[in-house]
């Protein structure tokens, strides 16, 4: 029996642990340790480990389905393709392109989004595309961008944090969501730094922490707001920083100074000491980092947040210096990459905008189409879901799962019900994909190769390990099949590293510029942080490579044409951003001046108490996949309420008992757990199950005004006990 193994990266969230895959006796495949990637060394969590479970043909699609006569029957490949192009031809034909719909994931490799957001736009015409990376951070992408032109999630590797001095995690339990990377956090602590988290909720990730501030669900805005107020009445203001990389101070102080911290107390009911605590823990060292997660951002104020938590970081001179900054920690495995190449309503690969003619007439040479025919900005993710069945009349859709992960899901789930047609590509059949008249089988992560952008903006690649399943194929043939059926014989490569080639010119000169790097490169180099230009050039840079006594190198990752120098030294990729100026037209990083305002739906008589969402250990987004591996359902069953006992008393619920939490948008159902780690007027229930626990019944879809983020973590609810 061969004996070799591949290196490759796990399918799940955006650390992309580095694994190996090794054949086992029974012909199947495990998992084995892989100590070289630095982000895990090998650890690996749960879902990690028994990954290889979904690639069993047990659990997983093999053949084509078409819907007949109201069931799902197999099919072969030419008859499913035929009738999603049929369908999609005869749609267009008859209501025009923006009759179509097309949702993507934050799961789908580079080559995967790439190629369906040009499928979109050159094939269909349509503008209707977005991904449910929508519902991930892209609240802290239009922060990012406000404040430092440039999105990427980390703006330094995760190796810098047990380097600085003091870490506010919020709305993080990364020890759940993300456990390998717990060790950064608790090296940070052992090396004499400290951890603050700011949750409603005693999590994992909050046990670890020298403070917990456990502010009102809602409420991070005027927390973040409280902290600046003070860092200037302190005079903890770095002034010469502020004056000389900056702009914006006075009108974003001023906005502060309204947050006094008395009154920020009442709103978020984290005490004053606990505020000037934090302040003193935050400021007192040379480097500290602010890193948020979905908690402040998946709110209809998510932006503005980010904002504040941002402005707290330039006040103290803790971004763009070593060992310092705000960031991210994206969710979704490919989260960073997916909406950077196409798939996003409002963009064009390399991260440029699709309102902005240089981007499209440079994009529109590499696929060879003219700069006129690439339809405008489409409807965000949500908004899209919601005229499916009126103005949307069919949607394709891979790699998602809206069922169970879209707000407001009852409603999603009609709107989907109500398409003229609806095709979906996937490896299960997810609860969307049971509501298709066409379900396409496809490739996964262990059975393709492709590149993925991780939480630090590495761009990886991810290795074929086996041989797929005769009945399966990859998403790019799908594509591929397809658009030659709509009329588009060439453009649609099957083969992902020549889609890569043309990603890496379509990306070129772009903020998210891929142009430099290269297969060979990616499996040498363990890596290679974006931008990456193809050529470096010794002019002043935009955002800094450095080496690795982490001094800058003095490379322009921005180069007008990456390519007009072939003498020129191979650019290395940009681990750490901002070092030097930041990616503005003056090189200054903007301070936004924001205001605290309530959550969209505050509780009241009806809904007196606050419900939460987010994710356990053993489970991961929709389930789609965790939910088929017998380990993980073991360690997570199913759906639960969190609530504190002064609420259960007043209920008369004791543990296990099956709650009722009713919104003004429907009603779930789980068993009670009480626990003193919640506020008593915050619920929280895990939002990886359908059914009648199904969490995201409840969530609201207001939507931030600026990233067009739903609501997912704040809403008002009431608790009832059911009766047996």
């Amino acid at each position: 029996m061969e004996t070799t193994s591949t290196p490759t990266h796990c399918p799940y969230c955006a650390l992309q642990c580095g694994m190996n895959l090794s054949p086992t006796p029974e012909g199947g495949v495990e998992v084995t340790e892989r100590v070289d990637f630095p982000v895990n060394r090998g650890a690996l969590c749960g879902k990690g480990r028994t990954a290889p479970a979904v690639l069993s043909s047990r659990v997983r699609l093999t053949s084509p389905l078409v819907r007949s006569g109201g069931t799902l029957v197999p099919a072969t490949w030419d008859e499913a393709l035929d009738r999603i192009a049929g369908e999609l031809g005869a749609i267009r034909a008859g209501h025009g392109p923006d009759a179509l719909g097309v949702f993507g994931g934050g799961g789908l490799t580079n080559e995967k989004a790439y190629t369906l957001g040009k499928f979109a736009r050159v094939v269909l015409g349509t503008s209707q595309i977005d991904y449910n990376g929508r519902f991930c951070m892209s609240s802290a992408a239009a922060g990012g961008i406000k404040a430092f032109g440039l999105d990427r999630g980390l703006p330094f590797p995760l190796e810098d944090i047990p380097k600085t001095g003091c870490v506010i995690l919020v709305g993080s339990n990364l020890a759940e969501t993300m456990p390998p990377a717990l060790r950064f956090f608790t090296e940070l602590r052992e090396n004499g730094g400290t951890l603050i988290v700011v949750d409603p909720r005693r999590t994992r990730t909050a046990e670890q922490a020298d403070l917990h501030l456990m502010p009102r669900p809602g409420t991070d805005l005027a927390l973040a707001l409280g902290l600046l107020h003070l860092v200037v009445a302190e005079g903890r203001v770095d002034e010469e920083y502020v004056r000389e990389r900056t702009s914006g101070w006075e009108e974003a102080r001023a906005a502060a100074m309204a947050h006094w911290p008395e009154h920020v107390e009442r709103i978020t009911g984290v005490s004053v000491p606990q505020l000037r605590e934090a302040v003193r823990m935050f400021c007192e060292p040379e480097a500290a980092m602010v890193l948020t997660a979905r908690g402040p951002e998946q709110q209809s104020k998510g932006t503005d947040t980010v904002g504040a938590w941002i402005n707290l970081c330039l006040a103290t001179g803790r971004a763009g210096r070593p060992l310092s900054g705000y960031g991210c920690l994206t969710g979704q495995g490919n989260g960073q990459g997916g909406r950077e190449h196409g798939q996003k309503a409002d963009q064009l690969p390399g991260y440029r905008k699709l309102d902005d003619p240089a981007a499209r007439r440079h994009v529109a040479e590499v696929w060879g189409v003219d700069p006129d025919s690439l339809p405008g900005p489409g409807r965000s993710a949500y908004e899209l879901l919601d005229a499916l069945g009126t103005d949307i009349r069919s949607l394709l859709l891979m790699a998602s799962n809206p069922v169970v992960s879209a707000p407001r899901a009852a409603h999603i789930e009609e709107r989907l019900k109500s398409l003229d047609f609806l095709a979906v590509c996937d490896v299960v059949l997810s609860e969307t994909a049971a509501l298709a008249d066409v379900v396409l089988p496809v490739t996964q992560w262990a059975e393709e190769t492709g590149t993925m952008t991780s939480l630090e903006g590495r761009v990886l690649l991810r290795q074929r390990a086996i041989t797929p399943p005769e009945g399966v194929r990859s998403d790019l043939e799908v594509m591929h099949e397809l658009a030659a059926r709509l009329g588009v014989e060439k453009g649609f490569p099957t083969d992902p590293e020549e889609v890569f080639e043309e990603l890496r010119r379509a990306s070129a000169g772009g903020p998210a510029d891929y142009s430099g790097i290269t297969y060979r490169r990616l499996v040498e180099e363990n890596g290679v942080f974006w931008p990456c230009p193809a050529r470096a050039t010794p002019t002043a840079p935009t955002a800094s490579a450095v080496d690795d006594d982490g001094e800058d190198a003095g490379l322009d990752v921005f180069p007008e044409d990456p390519a007009r120098d072939e003498a020129a030294p191979v650019h290395p990729g940009t681990p750490r951003l901002f070092l030097d100026r930041f990616a503005t037209d003056d090189g200054r990083a903007r301070f936004v001046p924001v205001s605290h305002r309530p959550a969209a739906e505050e509780p009241d008589e009806e809904y007196p108490v606050f419900l939460t969402t987010g994710r356990v250990v053993a489970q991961y987004q929709s389930g789609a996949q965790t939910r088929r591996v017998d380990e993980l359902n073991a360690a997570a069953p199913g759906p639960f309420v969190e609530l504190h006992p002064r609420l259960a008393a007043r209920l008369g619920a004791a543990e296990g008992d099956p709650l009722a939490v009713v919104s003004r948008r429907g009603r779930a159902v789980a068993p009670a757990r009480i626990t003193t780690g919640i506020r008593p007027d915050t619920v929280f229930m895990p939002f990886h199950w359908p059914g009648e626990g199904r969490a995201n019944t409840l969530t609201n879809p207001a939507l931030d005004p600026t990233s067009r983020m739903p609501e997912f973590k704040v809403c008002a609810v009431r608790v009832e006990v059911v009766e047996r």
